[in-house]
């Protein structure tokens, strides 16, 4: 009895889902998939005229079964264009893209940058494009692609650049918020896969395992590209004379708003705005607005500044304590060793920096800190031309391993290290001091590190 039971109660919930899905799409399941199926048999046999009769059915009758009805869609509306009905073809690809975002509204960041390129390679207008740009920005930023963002951030720049600046800034920070958490997670995947390939495993990368590589580290670039067009665009903007008033006058109205006071604070302690005394109440007020691992990093440096070094020191290790996620770790430890420095502390700071690296190992920015103080301090180590060129080569190497492990790295590490290789020793150099390419050579001071001699 109580399986018989069971079993129309399941019969009953089977019925009523069908009818929930028959009523949404207009045709019975079973009608909608022979129509669907149909359909892409004669897309795919380029039968495009009878396949356009059955896409309006679909649409209207059964807009939910798939997204490809719409990915199919599309390819019957380019070729409507191809063969010359430009206004009928833009007119069915607009529908394609307006009922897929309504009916499966997924990967909209990239769903709005593709519908916006077809408009402008269509003859939509300017407004138009901007409109759909906007929108794939708030769904998605990373979903644009590099031009589209550079299109839409032009677009906010010149809009705002003389009566919004926080507009602009705003717009930057939710662009390069959403490329970090990107880059994190592909920089964990390389440095998984880059670990297994260093070690000399048997087998190598499967094949699977390095086109994994290729994708995490061709996205990686990209990233780094944008993140750089992007700070060359804004640079202009970025300079402690117009962010002190900036932040000065809306200081008060964000007291309490943990998101913008981290942007505020993040943004003086990377251009070198520590000195104002706005930077001070900013933290203070981060801190206790927002009282995170992040925030207490910051405070540290200000009870550190006040002479409160035991109470400095709690707080560091309060706040890697806190932090759990390896990447957000990292993060922080690097900031710390930046810190440290800037205050010409530079074995700390170096030890701070592999304690980051072994929390995420694709941190190049680790490694390019480390080669930066190596590189400062060539004078310093070194007693002959020889001994000072041979920093360089510490400090070139370093560099290059940033740009390995982080290749969204690869545009901003390509100065440093055109910089270091040619102040790196000649082979008359080496030759001089007994030594030829290849040979290991210890440099002294506080690096000592071993590194083979290159030439130049």
């Amino acid at each position: 009895m109580m399986k018989k039971i069971t079993y129309t109660i399941a019969g009953l919930f089977l019925l009523i889902g069908t009818l929930s899905v028959s009523a949404q799409m207009g045709m019975n399941v079973q009608d909608c998939t022979i129509e669907y199926n149909l359909f892409k048999g004669e897309v795919q046999s380029k039968n495009f005229v009878e396949a356009k009769k059955r896409l309006d059915n679909l649409m209207s009758n059964c807009p939910k079964l798939s997204v490809n009805i719409y990915k199919l869609g599309a390819k019957i509306a380019e070729d409507m264009i191809a063969k010359g009905d430009q206004a009928a073809g833009v007119t069915l690809m607009k529908k394609t893209y307006d009922q897929r975002i309504i009916h499966f509204p997924k990967g909209l960041g990239k769903v709005y940058s593709d519908y916006a390129n077809f408009c402008s390679e269509n003859g939509g207008a300017e407004a138009e494009v901007i409109s759909l740009l906007e929108k794939g920005y708030k769904a998605d930023p990373t979903g644009l692609s590099a031009k589209n963002i550079y299109k839409y951030f032009d677009y906010v720049l010149e809009s705002n650049k003389n009566n919004n600046v926080q507009r602009i800034l705003d717009t930057y920070d939710d662009i390069n918020d959403a490329l970090v958490i990107k880059s994190g997670k592909y920089q964990q995947r390389l440095s998984k896969l880059l670990a297994k390939e260093e070690a000399g495993a048997t087998l190598g990368l499967s094949v699977k395992e390095a086109k994994s590589k290729r994708i995490a580290s061709g996205i990686l670039k990209n990233i780094g590209i944008i993140t750089g067009g992007l700070d060359n665009k804004i640079e202009e903007l970025l300079t402690c004379d117009r962010l002190v008033p900036l932040y000065r006058r809306d200081f008060e109205s964000n007291r309490s708003n943990g998101q913008w006071l981290r942007r505020a604070v993040s943004r003086m302690f990377k251009k070198g705005c520590t000195e104002d005394a706005l930077y001070e109440e900013l933290v203070e007020a981060y801190a206790n607005a927002e009282p995170s691992a992040a925030s207490k990093i910051f405070y540290a440096t200000l009870l550190e500044k006040r002479g409160k070094n035991a109470e400095a020191i709690a707080m560091r290790k309060e706040a890697f304590e806190l932090e759990t996620n390896p990447t957000k770790k990292s993060n922080l430890l690097l900031k710390d060793a930046q810190e440290l420095s800037r205050k010409g502390k530079r074995s700390e700071a170096r030890r701070q920096a592999n304690a980051a690296l072994k929390f995420n190992p694709s941190n190049g920015n680790a490694y390019l800190l480390i080669a930066t103080m190596y590189a400062k301090s060539a004078n310093g180590c070194g007693t002959s031309l020889f001994s000072k060129r041979m920093v360089y080569v510490a400090a070139l190497n370093k560099a290059r391993r940033a740009a390995v492990v982080d290749p969204s790295m690869a545009s901003k590490v390509r100065r440093f290290t055109k910089s270091y290789s040619s102040n790196i020793p000649t082979t008359q150099d080496a030759f001089a001091e007994g030594y030829k390419k290849g040979d290991s050579y210890k440099i002294g001071c506080w690096i000592g590190e071993t590194v083979r001699v290159q030439v130049r």
